[in-house]
């Protein structure tokens, strides 16, 4: 009876000291072994670890990527502008031995360093490299935080900046330059395209002058798309150009006409010529008539009748 009481009694304290002598790592862990203080060389991997009771002490380690937001930081840039950033972190213990020894706490201090390179960069950089150009800074402020990291047994991942914040006067500032901006290359787009337009219709004058048809024919063109519309009224004006032929056909017959009077005028039916004609062409013309009939008449005594030349 008495050795079956030792026997449990055995069971029991291997049972007990199995159990403490025996930890659990997770994956995502890794195990930091103190043994009368004093850190093992050997980090212990995940599954089950081995330690000596009352001798070891065991810490577990965290060697996933950790997502650290860096609280936002305010200062002025290189170009006098008062602004906030904030960022974020990415980082992951890879010397499990180091983050626990080296630092008191690696999460906490990882975020000191991280606000601080981050003023710091700030006031290196120009506004418009924080808001347009962030890749140079993020690899900055990345290469800020590796030195310090490094010796911490931290690898950094990556490091991004999340948003600018601007005052609100630099707000509208900003908004007035961007909104001359597109008003001055709106301007700049109506002017070459007025200057295009220009060139086509110069180029079409030149055509239409050559042939006025032309004009007339664009003209009626034009009267046609106006009058399918048939909600509108429609004015015709009448172009420069037709009001100049119809000028230059005016004086053409006026001359003509004025022309034929005189050549009537000068040729009168008894044969006589007018003072303001041409003598010499009189002359050429009725001599002839007037010898003949001259000739004609039997009574020289009797007064000289000249026949018109129609009774000729």
């Amino acid at each position: 009876m008495i050795v079956v009481d030792a026997l449990i009694a055995l069971l029991v304290v291997l049972a007990v000291y199995a159990g403490l002598s025996v930890r659990m790592v997770q994956q995502t862990q890794r195990g930091v072994v103190f043994r009368f203080g004093r850190v093992l060389d050997r980090v212990r991997g995940p599954g089950l670890a081995r330690i000596v009771p009352v001798a070891d002490r065991m810490r577990r380690v965290n060697v996933q990527i950790v997502t650290m937001p860096i609280p936002a930081q305010e200062g002025i840039t290189r170009d006098n502008v008062t602004v906030r950033v904030d960022a974020v972190v990415y980082f992951q213990v890879v010397d499990p031995v180091k983050a626990i020894i080296n630092v008191q706490d690696y999460g906490f201090a990882m975020s000191q360093v991280a606000q601080t390179s981050l003023r710091s960069i700030i006031g290196k950089s120009e506004l418009d490299d924080l808001l347009a150009n962030r890749e140079p800074i993020n690899q900055g402020l990345e290469l800020m935080l590796d030195s310090p990291a490094l010796g911490w047994g931290i690898q950094i991942d990556r490091v991004e900046i999340k948003d600018v914040a601007l005052p609100e006067s630099m707000k509208r500032s900003m908004a007035r330059q961007a909104e001359a901006d597109r008003e001055r290359r709106a301007r700049i787009i109506t002017a070459d395209g007025e200057f295009q337009a220009s060139a086509r219709l110069s180029e079409a004058a030149k055509v239409m002058s050559a042939t006025p048809a032309a004009l007339q024919l664009r003209l009626l063109q034009t009267v046609v798309e106006v009058a399918a519309e048939k909600n509108s009224t429609l004015v015709l004006p009448f172009p420069v150009e037709l009001l100049r032929f119809l000028e230059s056909s005016t004086q053409r017959a006026t001359a003509q006409a004025v022309e034929a009077a005189e050549v009537a005028e000068a040729i009168r039916p008894d044969g006589a010529a007018d003072g303001r004609g041409d003598d010499r062409g009189v002359e050429q013309l009725e001599l002839p008539q007037v010898a003949a009939a001259v000739e004609q008449h039997p009574d020289p005594a009797a007064p000289l009748r000249v026949a018109p030349p129609h009774a000729a």
